[in-house]
Formats: structure tokens, C-alpha cells, sequence
């Protein structure tokens, strides 16, 4: 007689893993990258740090609507899914479309561009171009003969990243200050609600997108209604926190001229803490840490672009696995559309490109939120939205927002945004095409 098989316990997240998860998953180097581009619209340094406060609000607004959407419809793929379900298959395949040659593929040009300033900075002779090329070619190579480099090491590159933050706002806060002011005057109220405000949230969103990715443990959380918002509450408000400190420290101890359209903002800064010699220091150890964010992108785009090949014949070919169960197609079609970005702009154009587009589609996944409600309001929801409607509101209030006067300010970078999107439409009405067509002919 076979002894009876024991079922597996199902593996819950704490309240405490939980709030490790968040703050992991949303701090990044961007923080060491985007102030420069804040300073040249933004001047009062209380509107600075709010900048970074409404950031907070608005990755914390979107990650408790996203924890509802992730709960009701697990499955991988994200937004490809969501949208796909709440709206139509081609609105799924546009988001699909967006995170196949933007989503990862841009804040990867992003955080190498950002290593190859940080490089020729501590090393002048460097050339930051060639240096970027080099990095994501390597790294690309790396992931294509193993899907395990770097896995083992995420949790340490993590712990780094807090301690390098911690490290330098409490240096910060004991280096000599120059004369900056932070009171909230009248002035500084009236800059919160200029256009070049609006703006530079595109910036700030940099450094928080990671908020998108920590949602998906909301199946797996213990209680979810109970714990959930709490975890992200918390661990959001910690990174906001760390976020708007160090801001302070780069303000109080570096003249506004210096940052100003600056990439290497964390070496600026660390020069007038610290001294040149300490600052290479620092400069490195963040180029370091921005080879592991290069890292990290290349091996958790490709799995996006496999999963539209699987779902979609004409792009099948981008399903392929290696006999190793590599994603080896999807992983070279990002790394050129990487290097295309790296050759081909700005750190601050393929920002705001990539930023503009990407928001569209964050916006569209909270609206579906409402839409999912109201088409069916029996779907099984482990998890509901804390503060349901408010929270959503303000997210696409906020979004909008940032969305018009980015349009109005950042033209052409936004329209060639909206041009991505449209051939990606191009692009599914052949395929949909090609499909009825080739349907028709069997039958």
C-alpha cells in the first residue's frame, strides 16, 4: 500500500520579508543620476525635495493598485496581461510592444550611459560612450552562457546600495553646508505648480521604478488585505525617506551650478564631502553598482519578450530557448535595441522618451483597475486597493498630469514616443492580418 503523498506547505511572505522585498526591489542608482536634470527647471530647494515626496506618493499609489491587479490575474507578463484581459488583446500587445523595445531596454541605456560618466569622471581619459557599449555587449554575453550569474549576489547588491545611501546622508549631514535654502516660502509654493515641476517627476520616476516589480508578491503575502498596504506603506515611505535625505545632503553640500544638467551627481557631491581622492572612491564603487542594475535589466527583459512570443505566432521566433532553457533570441533583440539607444541620444532624451511612453501605460493599468470592477465585480480578489477610489485617482491625477506638460515642454522626445506606440499598432494589424489570412487559406 503507497504511503499517502503530504502536500507541500504554500510559502507565505511575513510582514518584515515583505517590506525587505519593497525597499530591494525600489532602490536603485537612479538617484545617484537624475537631480542634475531637476536643478535646471527647479531652483528652490524646498520644491526639490517635494519633488521627491510626490514621487513617493504616486510609486506608493501605483503599487497598491497594481497589488489588486497582480492578486485577481496571476499570471507573467505584467502589464502585457493586464491589458490584455481589461481592454483587448491589441492594448496587451502595445504594453508588450513598449516593454520589448522601451521598458527595459531604455533604463538599461540609462543606468550604462550613467556607468560610463561615473567611469570617465574617476578616469578621464575613459571615452563614457564606448565604455557603455562595452559594458552591456559583456554583460549580454555573461547572461546568454548562464541564467544563474548574478542570481546569488542580489541580496548583497542590495545591502550595498542601502548602506552607500545611509553612508553618504550621514556624511552629508556632518559636512559643511553651503547657503541653500529649503524654507517653504511663497516662491517655493508657486514653483510646485510650474509646468518644469511637472516635468521633473519624469526624472524622479526614474529613481523609483521599481515600485511596478514588488507588487507581485500579493498573492503571496500572509493576510493581504491586512498586511499588504502596510508593507507597502512602509516600505515605500522608507525608500522615500533614504530618497529625499540624500537629495538634502547633495543640495546642502553642492553648489547648484556644479549639478546642474549632470549626469555623475553621487561624484559631484562626494568631491565637496569628501575630497577628490574619497570621491573617485565613491564614483567607482556607484559604477560598480550600476554594472549590477545593467545586469539585472538584461536578464528580466528578455523573459518579457519571450512571453509575447509565446502568446503571439508571428513572434514566435523570439520564444526560442536555448537547449540550457535560455531566452537567447529575446536577449540579443534587447541588447541591440540597448546599444541603439546608447548611440543614438542623450541620458536626458532617452529619459524623458522612455518616461513619457512608460507612464502612458502605467496610467492605462490603473484606470483598468476601475474597468476590471465595474466588467466583474465577482472576479476573485485576494487583495482590494487600500483607499479605493482616492488611491487610483490621485495616481492618474498625478500622471496626467506629468503626461500634458511633457507633451507641451518635451515635444519632440514625447511624439516620438506616441510614434512607438503607433508602430507597434502597425506592427499587430499585420500580424492580425497575416493571421486571418492564413486561417482563411487552411480553411
Amino acid at each position: 500500500m503507497s504511503q499517502p503523498t503530504l502536500s507541500k506547505p504554500v510559502y507565505r511572505i511575513g510582514f518584515y520579508t515583505g517590506i525587505a522585498i519593497v525597499v530591494a526591489n525600489m532602490v536603485g542608482t537612479g538617484v545617484f543620476t537624475s537631480l542634475g536634470y531637476q536643478v535646471l527647471g527647479t531652483t528652490s530647494g524646498f520644491a526639490l525635495l517635494m519633488l521627491w515626496v510626490v514621487g513617493g506618493v504616486i510609486a506608493l499609489c501605483g503599487a497598491l493598485c497594481y497589488g489588486e491587479l497582480a492578486a485577481a490575474l496571476p499570471r507573467s507578463g505584467g502589464e502585457y496581461h493586464y491589458l490584455s484581459h481589461i481592454y483587448h488583446p491589441s492594448i496587451g500587445f502595445l504594453s508588450g510592444w513598449i516593454s520589448a523595445t522601451v521598458g527595459f531596454a531604455a533604463p538599461t541605456a540609462l543606468a550604462a550611459i550613467a556607468l560610463g560618466r561615473y567611469t570617465a569622471s574617476v578616469w578621464p581619459g575613459a571615452h563614457a560612450n564606448l565604455l557603455s557599449v562595452a559594458v552591456v555587449a559583456a554583460i549580454t554575453v555573461v547572461h546568454l552562457i548562464s541564467g544563474q550569474v548574478g542570481s546569488r549576489f542580489q541580496v548583497v547588491v542590495t545591502v550595498l546600495k542601502i548602506s552607500l545611501l545611509v553612508f553618504f546622508i550621514g556624511a552629508g549631514l556632518l559636512a559643511e553646508a553651503q547657503s541653500f535654502s529649503f524654507a517653504p516660502t511663497a516662491e517655493a509654493a508657486q514653483q510646485l505648480l510650474q509646468p518644469s515641476f511637472a516635468v521633473s517627476l519624469i526624472y524622479v520616476s526614474y529613481a523609483y521604478s521599481g515600485w511596478n516589480a514588488a507588487v507581485y508578491m500579493a498573492g503571496e503575502v500572509e493576510q493581504p488585505q491586512r498586511r499588504l498596504p502596510r508593507i507597502l506603506l512602509i516600505g515605500t515611505g522608507a525608500v522615500a525617506l533614504l530618497y529625499v535625505l540624500l537629495n538634502y545632503v547633495f543640495l546642502r553640500t553642492t553648489p547648484i551650478n556644479v549639478l546642474a544638467g549632470q549626469v555623475e551627481i553621487g561624484f559631484l557631491s562626494a568631491n565637496q564631502i569628501f575630497g577628490v581622492a574619497v570621491g573617485q572612491l565613491m564614483g567607482l564603487l556607484i559604477a560598480l553598482l550600476l554594472v549590477s542594475t545593467v545586469s539585472s535589466m538584461i536578464f528580466a527583459g528578455p523573459r518579457i519578450v519571450q512571453t509575447m512570443g509565446e502568446d503571439l505566432p508571428a513572434l514566435r521566433w523570439l520564444a526560442h530557448r536555448s537547449r540550457r532553457g535560455l531566452p537567447v533570441r529575446a536577449t540579443l533583440f534587447q541588447a541591440f535595441l540597448t546599444l541603439l539607444f546608447i548611440v543614438s541620444g542623450t541620458f536626458e532624451a532617452v529619459l524623458v522618451y522612455a518616461g513619457f511612453v512608460l507612464n502612458l501605460f502605467t496610467f492605462l493599468t490603473v484606470l483598468g483597475l476601475f474597468v476590471l470592477r465595474w466588467r466583474q465585480p465577482e472576479l476573485p480578489r485576494p487583495y482590494r486597493t487600500w483607499g479605493y477610489p482616492l488611491t487610483p485617482l490621485l495616481f492618474l491625477a498625478l500622471n496626467a498630469w506629468t503626461l500634458i506638460f511633457l507633451l507641451r515642454d518635451q515635444t519632440l522626445e514625447s511624439l516620438l514616443g506616441l510614434a512607438t506606440v503607433m508602430l507597434g499598432l502597425v506592427i499587430y494589424a499585420i500580424i492580425y492580418a497575416l493571421g486571418a489570412a492564413k486561417k482563411a487559406a487552411v480553411e
